[in-house]
């Protein structure tokens, strides 16, 4: 299916500009992520993906914006720099098979369905699922499977995949189930929240820090601690923490 694109020159320019805002936030926390620039890849998915159609209407004019949005369900669109560094650091190419798990609105989704050959995403809460599902498919993106459930537990039907993204914090560990999913060669890219306590409303304490989990061709595990963040909760089966709206998926 083509991806259709609702465009105007008003948009395309604030699009532009939040690109070049992400750059120049990229190159400002080099040391904290290693690298000054993002591959090019990623900086022309970001330029095409409309992230305007991913947000509620009452909100769409500040889609562009560099900052984290509520979405509904207490859940939040993420801050585009930190789409954009879990994209590159995650490293999709265009034969990857990518599991993503949170999918929100499904802009995360959308951005790695412009690298990967296949993108698989889960969603806890049924509602965001179905509207996400329904807005990919209605872009074109038809390399994209959404799936309703407990993101923790990955989707082992289709693993082992090149690369996992995780949009929320987990809970002091990764979820070993998607270290089983990994691939060896493949990234795992996820928040930790190390907090003593568990996460509430409004998130304003909490400890995390956006790993990188990568595996060697042996099984061995590896993880590289990369800059603090604020994301909203995983939600897991066994302890899902409350969940309110809060300023979530952006950098500290």
């Amino acid at each position: 299916m083509e991806r259709a694109v609702i465009d105007d020159a008003d948009t395309q320019a604030r699009r532009k500009a939040m690109v070049a805002e992400i750059e120049s936030e990229v190159a400002a926390t080099r040391d904290w992520i290693g690298k000054a620039s993002l591959e090019p890849r990623v900086i022309a998915a970001l330029n095409k993906v409309p992230r305007h159609l991913f947000v509620p209407p009452a909100t769409q004019r500040d889609a562009y914006e560099n900052r984290p949005q509520p979405i509904g369900h207490g859940q939040t669109i993420s801050q585009p720099y930190m789409v954009a560094i879990m994209t590159d650091m995650a490293a999709p190419k265009p034969d990857s098979r990518v599991l993503e798990v949170g999918t929100g609105c499904g802009y995360q989704a959308a951005v790695l369905a412009e690298l990967a050959e296949r993108v698989y995403t889960i969603e806890v809460v049924p509602e965001l699922a179905r509207a996400a599902a329904a807005r990919l498919e209605a872009l074109g993106y038809d390399n994209v499977d959404v799936r309703v459930g407990d993101g923790a537990l990955g989707w082992p039907e289709h693993a082992p995949y090149d690369a996992i993204v995780v949009t929320a914090a987990a809970w002091h560990r990764v979820p070993p189930a998607l270290i089983a999913q990994l691939a060896p060669g493949g990234r795992l890219v996820v928040p930790v929240d190390r907090s003593k306590a568990a996460a509430r409303y409004p998130f304003a304490d909490q400890e995390q820090d956006l790993m990188v989990i990568t595996k060697n061709a042996e099984g061995r595990v590896t993880e590289r601690r990369v800059l603090p963040v604020a994301f909203v909760p995983l939600i897991e089966a066994e302890n899902g923490p409350e969940i309110g709206a809060g300023d979530a998926g952006g950098r500290r």
